[in-house]
């Protein structure tokens, strides 16, 4: 099968390198154009390019894929169907329609759900049980096309943002490419999404990862653990940004097991005890005992390794 392979992130690399070992034929490979990063303001290339590279395979890097010149370029593959993985471009209804096959996508959710960008640290931030890939055959709406197949995975207790992110990379790879032999087949009935079940998800920011102390501490928890790597979540202390790694959610109960001097009813963001492995931080509902840390200009470490260097009291506040 004749693919034209449009990605940017490393979510995308797998599927990319998966439809390769497969043995399709990639014709051409379509990215967001390089990016000056860092002070030196050094030109990188997208991890899907530079992947492509090492493969010999061509690569075009349109800085919008709708324009005449770029329908022209896509237009010379004469692939027979175009795969999309978080390229980060709408394709016009024009691109959609070219390749005999159509254009799918491989998204990080169970559509409907969490239309749109970041699903994957959605699904952490709101606590759910189950996630999956969905490959879509693309319509010119934002992720509304029909459900060609689906896979679906557990979020596990200590899931993060960038572990998810690796488990559906490789879920998604290892779908499209049983999906696509079938689909070529005629052995698939796309299956319309339910529009009642749609939800719609927004695109990160870095605001987001503010601890607000008056949540509960189970969903600072899931704000740990879904913004992990980026934005990363972060709270003042000693009037310096810290930021956060490593949250656990407690009640007072299991709390007191490990701490038994442990003080309540303080001011949210007070904490309320203090071991030699852990912080426990009064929340609205709850205490977020905090166990990986990275003070501000410092590297990630355990809280045991901070408190040598910080040594913390009860009755201390981290402020929002």
């Amino acid at each position: 099968m004749k693919i034209v392979f449009m990605g940017t992130p490393d979510f995308a690399v797998g599927s990319l390198k998966a439809l390769v070992e497969a043995g399709h034929e990639v014709v051409l490979v379509v990215t967001q154009p390089d990016r000056e990063k860092g002070r030196g303001r050094e030109v990188t290339f997208t991890p899907v390019k530079e992947y492509a590279l090492s493969q010999h395979i061509p690569v075009f890097q349109p800085v919008k894929i709708k324009t005449p010149e770029a329908v022209a370029e896509l237009k010379k593959t004469e692939a027979d169907i175009f795969v999309v993985a978080a390229f980060g471009q709408i394709l016009s209804k024009e691109i959609l329609e070219m390749p005999r096959l159509g254009c799918v996508n491989v998204h990080a959710s169970l559509l409907p759900k969490y239309r749109g960008a970041a699903p994957i640290q959605w699904s952490i931030l709101n606590g759910d049980a189950m996630t999956g890939v969905t490959i879509m055959q693309m319509d010119v709406g934002l992720d509304t096309g029909d459900i060609l197949t689906q896979a679906s995975i557990p979020i596990e207790d200590d899931e993060t943002g960038d572990s998810l992110f690796e488990k559906l990379s490789h879920l998604g790879a290892t779908l499209l490419c049983e999906t696509l032999p079938c689909l070529e087949r005629g052995e698939i009935t796309p299956r319309a999404q339910d529009e009642s079940q749609a939800t719609h998800v927004r695109m990160l920011d870095k605001s987001m990862g503010r601890i607000d102390w008056f949540k509960s501490a189970d969903m600072l928890e899931h704000v740990v653990r879904g913004l992990n790597s980026w934005p990363g979540a972060y709270c003042s202390f000693r009037g310096k940004t810290l930021k956060i790694w490593g949250a656990k959610a407690m009640d007072e109960a299991r709390v007191k097991e490990i701490c038994p001097e442990i003080q309540s009813g303080l001011e949210n963001g007070t904490v309320a005890g203090v071991t030699k492995e852990m912080i426990f931080v009064q929340t609205g509902d709850g205490y977020l005992a905090l166990l990986e840390v990275q003070p501000e200009s410092k590297k990630r470490m355990e809280v045991k390794n901070f408190l040598l260097g910080y040594p913390v009291e009860a009755g201390e506040v981290l402020r929002a």
